[in-house]
């Protein structure tokens, strides 16, 4: 019986282990080549790349399996496959929107505010 005990111990402690393989490894990789794949599928015509080789260009045409992209003060345009793009710099497609600076306000409106700020405060 006791070598009984000792095998359902190894298995269990095996599938334990496996278990955390794939929560701690498996499991975040898969996601990470799920959200790089989306990012591949998603690049659009005037989107900022840059390839897995490291160099920096502006994409100018998409094709199913490749894209054209523009390089340099030459415009120098050449086609590549999607699976070779590492990043997305500046993506037209989601524009990014800048936080509107803040006004500064004379010292007397910011006192008017602050005793209007009390005042719904105590209201409620």
């Amino acid at each position: 019986m006791g070598s009984n005990g000792q095998l359902v111990g190894n298995l269990l402690m095996m599938f334990a282990i496996f278990g955390a393989f794939y929560f701690f490894l498996i499991r975040p990789q898969k996601k990470k080549d799920k959200t790089i794949q989306s990012m591949r599928n998603n690049l659009q015509v005037g989107d900022e790349i840059v390839t897995i080789g490291g160099i920096c260009g502006k994409i100018v045409k998409t094709k199913p399996e490749t894209i054209v992209i523009q390089v340099g003060a030459d415009k120098v345009k050449f086609e590549m496959m999607r699976w070779s793009v590492s990043s997305v710099t500046n993506s037209k497609a989601a524009p990014v929107q800048e936080e509107e600076p803040k006004k500064a306000l004379p010292k007397r409106l910011k006192k008017s505010e602050e005793v209007a700020e009390e005042e719904t405060a105590e209201e409620k």
